[in-house]
């Protein structure tokens, strides 16, 4: 007869479990910080009673062990926005003297999610922050549980960390609705990848507008952000009746303008075209490319705002960054509707647009 396994001890994230609160609280608790709530106390003192958790001593060091490192999961591509918020993220670290260590997720199944999260835990890092523009690696980053914090770039904020986004849906919005008011009636979507948190809200907000204004819409045309996606799926739609195009990004634009051009359209004279993201490049299409402008760098700086305030054992829910949409000479009334209004000297300049919050 075999006796019944003896039953696990409680850990400190136990008795976080059971407070509602971080390992950090409970190690402040332990060693007597007087920093902590008089009821957060009682909370934790009373799920150390009931697990009857007794500390040990590598607990008690959790509270003192700084080792102003975090850990930074990306997707194994060089796409423009998440490079970009790493980018501004670690310029936001180093001036605050943490160091930053890095691991690409290649595939987005829950088994390479976590063996980033191991091996960035194996590293001693204080936090994970997650910058990859996929549900499926977000929601697997939510599953793990974790013995540090977790903040993600997360548009939709809907994994369960700490998370900081920029308005997707808005700036569709933004960039849509500035189509119509161009008088296009028959706007055609480039959008993002299916599995794309982003690229799902850009075609939400263009979905909306249109239903708004009682146009119809097409489905939408999913590429994989890059210029061969847009060519290949432009070239496809052409003599489909469109007007005006919004892409969910600039590369997939450049695309779009080529397979345009290849099937002898003007871009605007035929059909204008509002990317996403403002790349560097854009204002050097042929023709400059209309376009929603993002600050990943100030993102990058929201992400590591959020870090501190979570290490801190302090919540903050930053709003969502507004994006604004910086007209160029991609974009003109429609057609039919161009005689309203001359607008060969808009093309020579820039305006900026900006977008009300989603």
């Amino acid at each position: 007869m075999t006796k019944d396994p003896k039953p696990r001890a409680a850990n400190i994230f136990d008795v976080a479990r059971l407070a509602g609160v971080s390992h950090q609280t409970v190690s402040r608790v332990i060693n007597g910080h007087l920093s902590v709530r008089p009821q957060t106390r009682e909370r934790v003192e009373e799920a150390i009673k009931q697990l009857r958790y007794r500390p040990s001593t590598a607990a008690r060091a959790l509270v003192t062990r700084r080792s102003r490192n975090l850990g930074l999961i990306m997707p194994g591509s060089a796409d423009f926005g998440p490079s970009s918020t790493v980018l501004g993220f670690t310029r936001a670290a180093r001036a605050a003297r943490y160091t930053v260590s890095i691991t690409s997720v290649f595939e987005p199944e829950e088994e390479s999610v976590r063996a980033a999260t191991e091996s960035l835990l194996s590293q001693h890092v204080e936090a994970i922050l997650v910058v990859a523009d996929d549900r499926r690696v977000l929601e697997a980053a939510g599953r793990i549980e974790l013995e540090v914090p977790l903040v993600a770039v997360d548009s939709t904020r809907r994994v369960g960390a700490s998370a900081v986004s920029i308005d997707q849906y808005g700036a569709a919005r933004m960039a849509t609705e500035f189509l119509v008011s161009l008088g296009h009636t028959r706007i055609l979507h480039l959008a993002g990848p299916a599995s794309s948190t982003d690229g799902g809200e850009r075609e939400r907000g263009w979905r909306d507008v249109l239903a708004e204004h009682g146009l119809a819409s097409s489905p939408p045309l999913f590429g994989d952000w890059t210029p061969d996606s847009g060519y290949g799926l432009v070239a496809g739609a052409v003599g489909r009746g469109f007007t005006a195009i919004f892409s969910a990004n600039d590369q997939m634009a450049l695309g779009a303008m080529h397979a345009l051009a290849d099937a002898g359209l003007e871009v605007p004279a035929d059909v204008s075209i509002v990317g996403f993201d403002d790349i560097p490049e854009a204002a050097h299409f042929s023709p400059p490319l209309t376009s929603v402008h993002q600050d990943f760098d100030q993102l990058g700086g929201d992400l590591m705002t959020t870090v501190l305030a979570v290490l801190d054992d302090q919540r903050l829910d930053l709003p969502a960054r507004v994006p604004t949409l910086v007209e160029r000479a991609s974009t003109a009334y429609a057609p039919r509707d161009r005689h309203a209004s001359t607008r060969d000297s808009a093309k020579a300049s820039i305006r900026t647009w900006s977008a009300a919050p989603g």
